[in-house]
């Protein structure tokens, strides 16, 4: 970290991937980085103890948030390298290396002499964000249990750290085990667009000599199960996809939801759920309940209503059909809407080669949030594909920010955004890097992008801004991307509703043959057949949520995973279960949301009201614009969400957008 009291503009402090001066980084020397952070910390903690005056925010909470903040480096950076390295072993050291910073944060999570230290602060006269900062910080130490006698607390303590060994092993099997396809008929690949084809020739030599070799990648899954003609080359893919990491993740996960339950019960919570919402906006796990029971309802008739119009149009193809398995789901959606609106989602692809996507969203949130970004060039980053970004405001340079975009060996294949140094208004920039696996260009392919893709690319970029712009506060524990767990996605998924805007894609959506700008007709129909399937996009969100909650509400001993996942399946979605679809044991979001995911339908609602606001004919109205980014964005965690929401519109959240959002499918349809 740098000094105390840097400024702003000066150069990164050494990261972990170029601790070692230049050469490549060994595990040795990421070690050493690692302690260094965690020597800071407990520095700062022992200036924090050593206090023997009255408490004051000056004298105890400063130390305490620089504690905060080498641990949240920390903790950030070895993550990040864990997902993304090339060098296994280093990977694998990042594994070792995030067990044991977890292992310090339960030990301050759990340290009663900081609580009682930071308890002592008298609220009285405090400022709102910092007042906000020590009430939020001294609950979430109860919710640790420190309040609780020295056995339980090491119990705790012991419970925690086995979690994370089981969430830590769960990912990393995930990430190191993309399954393959072998495709022995190249007509299997009918459907498929030319480029797909092209990227795909038969193997000439090897064991798989004369075969097509297609991985679980996202760049070879998302064409395949969309366009693939050939029902069992969908099904084969499908089922590769969701049985990664099986069987060996359906263990580690019954313990690890063992694990939680046993905290929950030493903290006085009947189950993990109910203690995962107790400092969330949503408040309880019956609060969240009855929300997903709402949109349950809100959208059962109009999700029955769209497979038979798609189980109709399927039938009319394929004479006899008695109704649509799972893997054949996007396909026939696809082929719907191309009968429906016009509209193929290979027509638009031509618009949306990689390099030339990437710069409409940089461009769109430079005018949106009126920044600049500049290109580091030759920067020392963890692989060479990997971009790095300077953050600017007219002179002033305010964060920094990485790219790391397309799909390697050993690398996350999921798509994130992960803040990895806090800002501290006048001593530190924040920085944060996005982690994606979109196609690569290279070797004259352009990369041409599905719609879908460029949609994922502006959401990543919605929290990579909101990382950045919050990452100007006082508390480092209130920089950037630190609100309740279920405001997090309300900034990625408002970005995603400015893909839809003709005007903006006309910018720099270009044939990248003729050069041509996407015309509008093309983008009315896009967002047309857009729109069809919402309702199912909708319960498939329930579905997902209602597994990751009733894993956590059913007691370990009597859960079984593969029944649960069938049944409520079923219960939510009308296409045909496909047996042997073990989709459970590559979420990893049961690892990081934990029982919580119902925040991306709750922050849905909440980012449909919000992007209300914004002119329709004027998306990037900068007064708009403007006062969403101070009232919203610029806040970081300062304030408690709700108020957010408050401040941006004037009043409480409303369903009103989302329902609309929802019925809006079956407008232009007849």
């Amino acid at each position: 970290m740098p000094d105390q009291n840097p400024s702003p503009a000066s150069s990164p402090a050494i990261r972990p991937w170029n601790a070692a001066a230049g050469a490549p980084l060994t595990p040795e020397a990421f070690a050493a980085w690692v302690d260094q952070r965690i020597a800071a910390h407990q520095a700062a903690l022992d200036r924090l103890l050593a206090v023997t005056g009255p408490r004051t925010p000056e004298n105890s909470l400063q130390p305490y948030d620089q504690a905060i903040a080498e641990l949240a480096s920390a903790g950030s950076q070895v993550g990040l390298l864990d997902s993304v390295y090339p060098d296994k072993s280093i990977r694998d050291k990042a594994q070792e290396l995030a067990q044991k910073i977890s292992q310090v944060a339960v030990q301050l999570a759990l340290n009663r002499d900081v609580y009682d230290a930071l308890a002592a602060i008298p609220l009285d006269n405090l400022d709102p964000a910092t007042r906000h900062y020590l009430e939020r910080t001294l609950l979430q130490y109860r919710l640790s249990g420190v309040d609780r006698d020295e056995a339980t607390r090491q119990k705790l303590q012991e419970l925690q750290e086995k979690a994370t060994i089981a969430g830590l092993t769960f990912g990393r099997n995930v990430q190191e085990n993309a399954n393959t396809v072998l495709v022995d008929d190249p007509s299997q690949l009918d459907g498929l667009p030319p480029d797909f084809l092209a990227a795909h020739p038969p193997a000439a030599e090897g064991e798989h000599a004369g075969k097509i070799l297609l991985t679980t990648d996202f760049p070879d899954y998302m064409p395949v199960m969309t366009f693939a003609s050939s029902g069992d080359l969908r099904r084969r893919m499908m089922l590769a996809y969701n049985t990664r990491a099986y069987p060996q993740n359906r263990a580690i996960l019954l313990d690890l939801l063992h694990t939680r339950r046993q905290v929950a019960n030493l903290l006085g919570f009947s189950t993990w759920a109910d203690l995962a919402t107790a400092d969330q906006m949503m408040e309880s796990a019956a609060n969240m309940q009855a929300f997903l029971d709402e949109l349950a309802e809100a959208t059962r008739e109009g999700a029955q209503r769209e497979y038979a119009m798609i189980l109709d149009f399927a039938r009319s193809q394929q004479p006899g059909l008695t109704q649509i398995d799972a893997a054949s789901r996007a396909y026939w959606v696809e082929q719907y809407r191309r009968s429906a609106f016009s509209f193929d989602s290979q027509s638009v692809r031509p618009y949306f080669p990689y390099e030339r996507a990437q710069k409409g969203v940089l461009a769109t949130a430079e005018k949106l949030f009126r920044v600049a970004f500049r290109q580091i060039e030759n920067p020392d980053v963890w692989h060479p594909s990997v971009t790095a970004w300077e953050v600017f405001e007219g002179d002033a340079l305010v964060g920094r920010f990485y790219l790391d975009m397309h799909p390697r060996e050993g690398k996350d294949k999921w798509f994130s955004a992960h803040p990895l140094i806090p800002g501290v208004a006048g001593k530190q920039l924040p920085e944060a890097a996005l982690i994606c696996n979109f196609p690569e260009p290279k070797d004259g392919n352009p990369a041409l992008m599905q719609y879908s893709d460029v949609v994922t690319y502006f959401h990543e970029f919605g929290h990579l801004m909101h990382a950045l712009l919050g990452g100007r506060q006082r508390w480092a524990g209130q920089s950037g991307i630190a609100t309740e767990g279920d405001f997090v996605e309300v900034p990625s998924q408002l970005l995603e509703e400015f893909f839809r805007d003709p005007a903006l894609l006309a910018t720099f959506a270009l044939h990248y043959e003729t050069n041509e700008p996407i015309p509008a007709e093309f983008v009315h129909r896009m967002n047309r057949a857009g729109a069809f399937g919402r309702a199912d996009w909708v319960r498939t969100q329930i579905y997902y949520t209602t597994y990751s909650l009733e894993t956590h509400l059913i007691p370990p001993d009597q859960l079984d995973p593969d029944q649960l996942l069938k049944d409520l399946y079923e219960r939510f979605l009308p296409y045909q279960w496909i047996d042997g679809n073990k989709m459970y044991a590559s979420f990893t979001h049961l690892v990081g949301y934990t029982s919580n995911y119902y925040t991306y339908l709750y922050d849905k609602v909440i980012a449909l009201d919000f992007f209300a606001q914004f002119p329709p004919a004027d998306l990037l109205n900068p007064e708009t614009a403007h006062r969403y980014r101070q009232t919203v964005l610029e806040p970081g965690g300062s304030i408690p969400g709700k108020q957010i929401v408050e401040a941006f519109l004037g009043r409480k959240q409303s369903m009103a957008a989302f329902t609309h959002w929802v019925a809006e499918e079956f407008e232009t349809v007849s």
